[in-house]
């Protein structure tokens, strides 16, 4: 066992460490916002090869399908939807400069619409899609009542098909990434959708090229009633 992880376990230390760590990160919508408003990105899983592999298995899905309607919780700074191809697209971020960002990059495109991703209540007006996607996203909810609230809306939101990017077992990384095994969820709280079909990504997480790697893969699911 790591000297971290010992020095972890031993209770006062360990409250003052997660006493810590609450104080220095902002919850996750602060931290977009942030990252965003600070001329940063959406991450290195948005460019490059990892990039353009999720464009190619989503944009194929797409075709094959006969999806007419695509909505993304998460969609960033429109990055990797610049790969995309979808006939009608609404994409939804917690960041206000998120949204600026995609409204800027794709305002000639009356294709694509962008939303600020407040409460279900107040998304409530937005029509459900064929297909709701969430790239990257879930081992970003740090906070539990975000995560159970996020999948309600993401599953509420699609009529025929859900697909997901992401890691899919416990654990924390650093203060801004938390791994969920979402397909858990799923069965617990959403029954009337089916794992359709898993597709593992090509270049596994390697510490040695973090840029150009992940622990990410698809989980495509298919809505049975």
């Amino acid at each position: 066992m790591k000297i971290r992880e010992t020095i972890g376990k031993i209770p006062v230390v360990g409250r003052i460490i997660a006493y810590t760590r609450s104080r220095v990160f902002p919850g996750s919508r602060t931290y977009w916002e942030q990252r965003y408003a600070g001329k940063g990105n959406s991450g290195s899983g948005s460019s490059g090869r990892l990039a353009g592999f999720k464009a190619a298995i989503i944009n194929q899905f797409v075709k094959e399908n006969n999806i007419k309607t695509v909505i993304e919780f998460g969609c960033g700074d429109g990055s990797q939807l610049s790969l995309a191809d979808y006939p009608e697209y609404t994409g939804l971020d917690v960041s206000p400069t998120a949204i600026k960002l995609c409204r800027e990059k794709f305002s000639g495109d009356n294709s694509k619409k962008f939303y600020l991703l407040e409460s279900a209540a107040e998304n409530a007006g937005l029509s459900p899609a064929d297909l709701a996607l969430s790239l990257d996203v879930i081992y970003h909810l740090t906070e539990e009542e975000v995560f159970q609230t996020y999948m309600k809306m993401l599953f509420a939101s699609a009529t025929r098909y859900v697909i997901i990017y992401s890691s899919n077992y416990e654990g924390s990384q650093s203060y801004h990434i938390r791994h969920r095994e979402f397909a858990e969820w799923i069965t617990q709280h959403s029954s009337a959708w089916q794992l359709m079909k898993k597709v593992d990504n090509p270049y596994p997480y390697d510490t040695v090229d973090p840029e150009s790697s992940t622990w990410s893969d698809f989980y495509i699911y298919k809505k049975i009633r």
